[in-house]
């Protein structure tokens, strides 16, 4: 039997001890099979990967040589199965380091919910002893890899303060302050291991260096993005200066519910009504953020005096930035946030998005929704072009959330069937991709069938109010594709460009949220654990 760990550097462990692997494409393609797990992986996407986005032409053979020579190095020519369009790596949880450290971690969800503060303390102490070091640490220069280890290092600080937050439960404040103190210094912006300070601190009687802490993040929240701290640490320190009975050791804590934050960041500031209006429709018990990232200090003062007039109930910045999808990164990652809106850039209908949107879709952990064609007046149909790609279920999701906040009908739209070549239409897939929606709103999605050609498209969203397309999966190298391109173009409705980031998405029942890969289209069984889809493998005609 075969152990799998990512949690560290890429590990095989067999029953003779640590399995030696091959060179760096080698590693690379197994690291991709486990981040996917149990899941077919097509071969185009492995390639993507394993190329940074610009395959060779001989890259298929390069990969089915990568499996092959990965068969034989595990020993098992089962070990890597081949399922059409791709490979799946198939792998029992208990085998799988992050498989467990997401087992005990829900495991220690279900404790709290519970009010029992020793056990959840002590399951999350079991998976944090899984980690033996920076996650995939081999590998993290690998473009693939960029996003993966940072959200497997999210989940390690979220569980960590999971961990805290028990053992402050437990009346461990004093032991505690001295590991707070070191995490605060390597995170100065993560809010909650502040608040989590802040308390260790008051509990032990240092109820002046508390409030300290407090003056310190909100220091270096002001400075780096001109942001307020959030509600919930405010009231915090207000709880401090008056002493308030309910931070004693036995009252329970409440907690804000965690439904994530929507990050806004339009590009100018005659965007800023269209994505905020948008994002408002959306964020109902979520957090909302509204940043404006300028390239001058010339052009300060103006941006600041537009968010301040939009009125919007939001924790508002602006600031310079001489790289502004790092600091979108950094505001994403910082606020939580499960979904970023932005306004789309001149040249995103060309070959090749441009660079900046480029980086921000490929590091930012929330999905990404980049609006064009004007604002969104809801009611009225939400069209989602959809043909299976894990992107076309972002974009899914998304028009489902808007349909469910708005009460508004969506619409699925697929190929027709095509005699000559055999091809059957789309419906069995519509139809799989409606009863996923089903399972998370009560939201019935109708299809609509058309023929596979971007006038064909065009017509059948024309009646919408919104259309919202995932963006090519081959987005590195051919932009958002060409029907995408028709859609920002030509469409008479606005379009959402949708590109699916690991964080949960906006319907991902909460018990997920400690899950690595989450997509609408997927779900685990509670039977038996394995991974089942809602989807046919192979997409249809109008996914690029």
């Amino acid at each position: 039997m075969l152990e799998f760990r990512v949690l560290g550097p890429l590990e095989v462990v067999g029953e003779n001890g640590p399995i030696r692997l091959g060179g760096p494409r080698q590693r690379a393609t197994l690291a991709i099979l486990l981040l996917h797990a149990n899941r077919v992986v097509p071969v185009e996407r492995l390639a993507d990967d394993l190329y940074a986005g610009r395959p060779p032409v001989i890259a298929v053979t390069q990969v089915q040589r990568q499996v092959s020579e990965l068969r034989r190095v595990l020993g098992s020519a089962g070990a890597v199965e081949t399922r059409p369009p791709g490979y799946v790596l198939r792998v029992r949880d208990e085998d799988f380091d992050l498989a467990r450290f997401e087992r005990l971690t829900a495991e220690a969800g279900r404790a709290r919910a519970r009010d029992d503060a020793a056990a959840a303390a002590a399951l999350l102490g079991e998976a944090l002893e899984l980690w033996r070091g920076p996650p995939l640490a081999d590998l993290a220069y690998e473009q693939f890899a960029r996003a993966s280890v940072e959200r497997l290092e999210e989940l390690r600080l979220a569980a960590l303060e999971e961990r805290i937050h028990a053992e402050l439960m437990l009346g461990r404040h004093a032991a505690l302050v001295s590991e707070l103190e070191g995490l605060g210094g390597e995170h100065p912006l993560r809010e909650r291991l502040r608040g989590l300070q802040m308390l260790a601190l008051y509990r032990s009687g240092r109820q002046a260096e508390a409030l300290d802490v407090y003056r310190e993040a909100r220091g270096q929240l002001v400075s780096s993005f001109g942001i307020e701290p959030s509600a919930a640490l405010r009231a915090l320190e207000h709880a401090i200066l008056t002493q308030d009975a309910s931070l004693e050791l036995g009252v329970p804590q409440t907690r804000t519910a965690d439904g994530g934050a929507l990050l806004v960041a339009p590009s100018r500031d005659e965007a800023l009504g269209a994505v905020l209006s948008l994002a408002m429709t959306l964020a109902a018990g979520r957090a909302l953020v509204v940043a404006r990232i300028v390239a001058e200090e010339r052009e300060l003062a103006g941006a600041a005096a537009a968010l301040r007039a939009c009125g919007a109930p939001a924790r508002t910045a602006a600031f310079t930035s001489e790289d502004p999808a790092a600091d979108l990164v950094r505001l994403a990652t910082t606020n939580d946030a499960t979904l970023v809106l932005v306004d789309a850039p001149s040249g995103i209908d060309g070959a090749q998005l441009p660079e900046p949107l480029a980086a921000l879709l490929e590091r930012t952990p929330a999905q990404v929704a980049i609006l064009a064609g004007g604002a969104v007046h809801l009611p009225g149909p939400v069209h989602v072009p959809f043909g299976g790609g894990e992107h076309d279920w972002a974009a899914l999701e998304l028009g489902a959330w808007l349909a469910s906040a708005t009460g508004s009908p969506l619409r699925l739209v697929g190929t027709r069937a095509d005699p000559r070549s055999g091809r059957r239409d789309a419906s069995r897939l519509l139809a799989n991709a409606s009863l996923a929606v089903q399972r998370l709103v009560e939201v019935d999605a109708t299809p609509v069938l058309a023929d596979p050609d971007p006038a064909a498209l065009l017509e059948a969203v024309a009646d919408g109010a919104v259309v919202a397309v995932g963006v090519s999966p081959r987005w590195r190298v051919e932009g958002i594709g060409a029907a995408r391109r028709a859609l920002v173009r030509d469409a008479r409705p606005p379009v959402l460009l949708v590109h699916r980031g690991p964080r949960p998405g906006g319907l991902a029942p909460h018990e997920s949220r400690t899950r690595f890969t989450w997509t609408l289209g997927f779900y685990r069984s509670s039977q038996d654990g394995s991974f089942s889809t809602t989807y046919a493998a192979k997409p249809s005609v109008m996914s690029e």
